[in-house]
């Protein structure tokens, strides 16, 4: 059975356009269904503009439905896939908020943090949308959500999500294994660890400040400092810290390195 989307019996009379070529301005005729067509008269091939390619991204039938996808399209893929990795997180959390919400803020920050950094947003995305991912198995198995039943029960929840989405099995590896120890950095970690590992501290030590103000309760400043200044794995990470957390604490950049 065909996608509807490209079953030739429900196209309508703007299944066939025209377009002017960017090289040499000449006419081209594409059809819905086309995705590039060749400029007979410069010989350049042209991506089909009109063209959806959004469940491309993700369907494991997407060649088989409409060819292979632009090169250009390609590069886009794996960047897509952390809006598919977000909607899975929110239908695992289902009603529990204050999860999906804090691996949204995570996410947030990982995203900024990695911009700044040079980071593979694809990586670190998945990961944000991920990282507390076994943390429901950890409730049921083990009546505890600490970090190290978290980090036990994680990947293999992650895992199944992306194998789902038909991530790629590179990225898929390098996920779960920082979802695997992102409460416990070694000696040697991946810029990407790193960025998911600062945003993560950094929404920890928001959350944490709200709660105890919301309890009437004083907020140690100079642990939050300590905190900070002693574990904070990238200099972009601790700027976005003194961007959340203002004048709360006064930084001294300890084992902060230098871009």
């Amino acid at each position: 059975m065909k996608c509807p989307g490209q079953d030739t019996k429900y196209w309508k009379e703007d299944a066939i356009f025209e377009e002017r070529c960017p090289r040499c301005s000449a006419v081209i005729e594409f059809f819905k269904d086309d995705t590039s067509r060749k400029c007979r008269v410069c010989g350049k091939r042209v991506v089909n503009p009109h063209m959806d390619f959004g469940c491309a991204s993700y369907c494991q039938y997407a060649e088989q439905c409409i060819g292979t996808l632009p090169d250009e399209y390609l590069q886009k893929r794996d960047d897509l896939m952390k809006d598919r990795v977000a909607v899975e997180m929110k239908r695992y959390f289902k009603s529990d908020f204050r999860r999906i919400g804090h691996a949204a803020r995570v996410a947030q920050y990982a995203e900024e943090i990695g911009r700044q950094e040079g980071g593979n947003l694809s990586v670190i995305l998945c990961a944000a949308y991920l990282h507390d991912i076994g943390i429901k198995n950890a409730e049921e198995k083990y009546n505890s959500t600490a970090p190290k039943y978290q980090e036990l029960e994680g990947p293999p929840v992650a895992r199944g999500i992306l194998e789902k989405l038909g991530a790629k099995e590179e990225l898929i590896k390098e996920v779960c294994h920082i979802i695997g120890h992102h409460h416990h950095p070694g000696g040697d970690e991946s810029l990407n660890f790193k960025v998911l590992y600062d945003a993560d501290l950094i929404t920890n030590m928001e959350e944490e400040k709200k709660d105890k103000l919301k309890k009437d309760k004083s907020f140690d400043r100079e642990r939050l400092e300590r905190i900070v200044d002693n574990s904070c794995m990238t200099p972009s990470g601790r700027m976005k810290a003194m961007e959340v957390f203002g004048n709360a604490i006064d930084f001294q950049g300890k084992n902060i390195p230098s871009k």
